[in-house]
């Protein structure tokens, strides 16, 4: 039963390997414009830029980018915080003006109950 599967697959493989020879190949060819050497422009010489120099300049750049983003981080980090510390003594400041007020009234108030004892 198998074999009868085969069969045409078989056939229809061997028809189609008879008719590539009728097949006819192309051929390559150029024109005689096309092999005039003088009518090609040559490209412009560069001069090649090494793996090692390219490698170096791309590091040193990168690495100048990152410090300065790192630097101007960094700096304004230290803004805010000088400014939270500014705030903070500023707010003792206050706190220990009003403890010298306080305890001055209660000295002042000490002072005058001594005085009507005496």
């Amino acid at each position: 039963m198998a074999s009868r599967i085969l069969a045409p697959s078989m056939r229809a493989l061997q028809q189609t390997a008879s008719m590539a020879p009728l097949r006819s190949s192309r051929t390559f060819q150029s024109s005689s414009r096309l092999l005039d050497a003088s009518s090609v422009a040559a490209a412009p010489a560069r001069k090649p830029v090494g793996a090692f120099r390219g490698g170096m300049f791309g590091f040193l750049l990168g690495s100048t980018f990152a410090g300065a983003g790192t630097y101007y981080y960094i700096l304004e980090e230290y803004k805010v915080s000088n400014e939270l510390l500014t705030e903070d003594i500023y707010a003792l400041q206050a706190a220990v003006q009003k403890i010298h007020t306080y305890v001055s009234s209660l000295e002042e108030k000490v002072d005058a109950m001594e005085k009507k004892k005496k």
